[in-house]
């Protein structure tokens, strides 16, 4: 996660930490990037990456991976937030990819 998360980053990082006990949580705010755009709310917290790494996800697809994250975050994915981009991995499956 960022050095310095705003609110809602803060927010999300606490609802997967929660929910998935995660072994790897990134929260990646990647509102800067697309500053004017649609969806940019000017809040600076508009559009996200998650990269999280859980036993939750062992034996699931990715679609259901997805859904264990946005029921996570609850009202956050497209009430609060324009884009979410989700990178789900069961462990072992991560590699420290770059976000």
């Amino acid at each position: 996660m960022q050095s310095d998360p705003g609110p809602l980053a803060q927010e999300i990082h606490e609802r997967l930490e929660a929910a998935l006990t995660p072994i790897t949580l990134e929260v990646v705010n990647d509102s800067a990037s697309h500053a004017g755009h649609s969806g940019d709310d000017g809040s600076g917290e508009s559009h996200f990456t998650v990269i999280v790494e859980s036993a939750a996800f062992a034996g699931q697809g990715r679609l259901q991976r997805q859904r264990l994250v946005n029921n996570a975050l609850g009202d956050i994915p497209g009430q609060r937030v324009h884009a979410l981009a989700i990178k789900a991995y069961a462990p072992g499956e991560y590699r420290g990819e770059a976000s």
